[in-house]
């Protein structure tokens, strides 16, 4: 039997999470000070979410998958959070209907955030006490990762927010010093594959969708040194790469034509300039491009002579390359340019970790032997591995901390709002 919540005692290991979870939240809580009060609550898109959704659904995850494990007679906050601020969790309850967030003018604001310092104290009284359990210390480790993925989705979701605004507001004054120079030229690293390991291995956090390592046999291959540019991506546009089926898969060629694209999300139709979260600047034709589709990664590719790696080419590629680049620590948020000057400092590899996404031709699908969560969050990757393509590498909104060579992102080939690129492959041919 549980214990009161006056006792807040589970017998378990000490706790050592306390410090971490203090970082975590607060780093949310950076990321929304440039807001203001009007600009939480609204939604742009069916796929993206209000800042207060997203400040009010990462405390919920604390509230109903530890505090109402960890005691008995737990307190909730308003019983109706628990039904709006669920996502898709199926097996905790009925959800407010997610491209209706935006309507939630109520609760306000500010009795979110008062939701979220209950949630914090109860959380820190906790967590300080060391007696949670080895199962609700990992949900803790799952939830804290989890609100790094929100951070980068709050990023995301402000900047296509933004972009809708006739007034183009920036999210961030641009940095005094944009790292911006002459272009890396593009070349091919030659791998030369066969068997090989992929998945996570060690005792460092993962989640459950990059276990079960297992062996694939490669081909050798070949790896651009780095993602392609806004101005190769340029030279695709010009060429008449959004009128050339012979380009696009069936899918994506059907989805050009309904949706009229005909440059990267949030390019300005002169192809001269492009809105980021420092408001509008000029196209800088040496940074990676980026908010490409998988459908417009894939053409490009194609148009270019080469193809999409998969995820397994890219993870033995990334193998031995340093995880560092731009993050959103960095607080530029936005790609940046490879220089000369990264070139001569590291791995020939360059930009593989932050600034864009990139994507691979590999389906989102689970590895041999793959399990999911226990519980609720098996809920939590599992049930997407169908119809959704892998993203390698991370981004420039992306948390440093948050990143590994294991890490698998994934989205809808349609999905633009996210910081994805392309990084070309071609085959060794013999």
């Amino acid at each position: 039997m549980f214990p009161s919540k006056q006792q807040r005692i589970l017998q378990g290991p000490a706790s050592r999470t306390a410090a971490h979870y203090r970082q975590i939240r607060a780093a949310t809580e950076s990321l929304c000070r440039p807001l203001a009060t009007d600009d939480y609550a609204l939604q742009s898109m069916p796929d993206a979410s209000p800042a207060k959704w997203h400040i009010a659904h990462t405390s919920w995850f604390f509230e109903e998958f530890v505090l109402k494990a960890a005691i008995e007679d737990y307190a909730f906050f308003d019983q109706s959070y628990r039904y709006l601020f669920n996502s898709y969790y199926e097996s905790v309850g009925p959800r407010h209907s997610r491209p209706e967030r935006g309507l939630l003018s109520r609760p306000t604001t500010e009795q979110v955030w008062a939701y979220r310092a209950y949630v914090d104290d109860e959380m820190q009284a906790l967590l300080e006490a060391d007696v949670l359990t080895p199962e609700l210390q990992q949900i803790v480790t799952v939830g804290l990762h989890h609100e790094q993925q929100h951070q980068e989705l709050l990023l995301t979701d402000i900047k296509h927010l933004f972009s809708r605004n006739p007034l183009r507001p920036a999210y961030s004054p641009p940095p005094p010093h944009v790292r911006r120079s002459g272009s890396v030229p593009l070349a091919f690293l030659t791998f030369e594959g066969g068997l090989t390991e992929i998945g996570h291995a060690g005792e460092g956090f993962c989640f459950d969708n990059e276990l079960g390592r297992h062996r694939v046999f490669l081909e050798p291959y070949r790896l651009a040194n780095r993602p392609a540019t806004n101005g190769e991506y340029l030279l695709f546009i010009r060429e008449g790469g959004y009128a050339r089926p012979e380009y696009w898969l069936s899918d994506g060629w059907a989805c050009v034509q309904r949706e009229s694209w005909q440059r990267p999300m949030y390019w300005a139709e002169s192809l001269d300039a492009e809105f980021t979260l420092t408001g509008l600047r000029e196209l800088d034709p040496n940074a990676p491009v980026c908010h490409l589709s998988y459908f417009e990664a894939d053409a490009f590719a194609r148009w270019a002579g080469g193809r999409l790696p998969t995820e397994f080419e890219w993870e033995h590629a990334a193998r031995g390359v340093p995880i560092q680049g731009n993050f959103v620590e960095d607080g530029l948020y936005h790609p940046t340019t490879a220089t000369p000057a990264l070139v001569s400092s590291g791995h020939p590899l360059l930009q593989m970790f932050g600034d864009v996404w990139e994507w691979t031709a590999s389906a989102y699908a689970p590895y041999p032997r793959f399990r999911p969560l226990n519980g609720a969050l098996g809920e939590y990757n599992g049930k997407f591995m169908v119809s959704q393509l892998v993203l390698r590498g991370g981004s420039c909104a992306t948390p440093l901390p948050h990143i590994r060579a294991t890490y698998r992102n994934f989205f809808y080939p349609t999905a633009r709002w996210q910081f994805s690129g392309v990084r070309l492959a071609t085959d060794v041919r013999g």
